[in-house]
This record gives structure tokens, sequence and C-alpha cells, in this order.
């Protein structure tokens, strides 16, 4: 029955699971937080979530499964997004990464079907296997010049993929990088 928390500036860590299946929509996250733990919202109902500067990582599967989250603004000071960080967010429409991203882990944001539009800037130098797997709603992505590998299945089932830039820098395309990608002619 939980909708809404204030978290005070008292306090430096949110643990694994703490609201996790909760029915929080809204929760406001201070710049006090300096850590996040896995899973802390996965599968509660929030619609929108702001990551503060404080934040370096955003751990593994901290917001995976939130079926109604459709705005995310991390800011500027997050260095890592981790493992199925947003995976199965189905509603997130967009997102900018910030520039002191410097790496996006495995299934970051798989399943996210609505996500139409992502900046990845160029400090990041690492995006993980199925980092984007079935993103079927992505039209074009450009990948940053910071890249030189396309992990395996990163890509894999975006459909509505239509046009991609594969900078110079990249040397290696892994296995089923682009595999199902039906829209790129």
């Amino acid at each position: 029955g939980l909708k809404e928390i204030t978290i005070p500036s008292s306090v430096t860590s949110i643990g694994s699971s703490a609201f996790s299946k909760s029915g929080l929509t809204s929760v406001t996250i201070p710049n006090s937080v300096k850590s996040i733990g896995s899973s802390a919202f996965s599968k509660s109902e929030l619609t929108s979530v702001t990551i503060p500067s404080s934040i370096t990582n955003i751990e593994s599967n901290t917001f995976f499964d939130c079926p109604r989250l459709t705005s995310i603004k991390i800011l500027n000071g997050v260095q890592n997004i981790k493992s199925s960080a947003f995976y199965k967010c189905s509603s997130l429409i967009s997102i900018e990464i910030p520039n002191s991203v410097t790496n996006i882990e495995a299934e970051a944001f798989k399943g996210c079907s609505s996500l139409t539009s992502i900046t990845i800037p160029n400090s990041v130098t690492n995006i993980g296997g199925h980092a984007f797997y079935g993103c079927t709603a992505l039209t074009s992505i450009e990948i940053p010049n910071s890249i030189t590998s396309l992990n395996g299945c990163v890509f894999q089932n975006c459909s509505g993929l239509t046009s991609v830039t594969i900078p110079n820098s990249v040397i290696s395309i892994y296995d089923s990088a682009f595999y199902g990608c039906s829209g790129l002619t």
C-alpha cells in the first residue's frame, strides 16, 4: 500500500531490495544517499525517478521490472549502469545518459520495449552484451567513438532499428549483435 516516500537527508544508503515489490509510485532520493543496493526498487510501481549525482553506481536489478516507469533522470556523477539495472522497464520512452557514465553493463536496458530515444555519450567505453536486447521501439542509434567493440546480442531483436552509426573506433562486432534487426536495410 506504500505509494510515496520522502527519504530524509540523514540517510546515506538504501539497502538491497529495500522497496522491492512495493506500491511506491514516487520517491525523492536526496544527495546524501551515496549507494543504492541491488534490486532496491525492482518490481515496484514507480513512474519516475531521479538518480542524484551522489550515486556512483546504479546497481544490478535496481529498477528491474518496473513496468510503469516512464521517466528516468540520471544526474552527472553516475559512472556505472550495472547489469539488468533497467531490465523490463517496458514503459520507459527515452533516457539521456550523462557524460560521467563510462560503463553500461549486460542487459542494462534489455526489454525496454517502449524506448524510442537514447543518447550514449563519448565517455562510455563499454556496452555489455544484451544491453539493448529487445528494445523494439528504438529506431536509430549512434554509437560513440569511445566504443571499440559491440558485444554479443547488444542490439538483438531491435526490430524497429532503421539506422545505426558505427564509428571507425569499432574493431569487433560480436555474435548476434544485430540479430533480428529486421528494420535495418
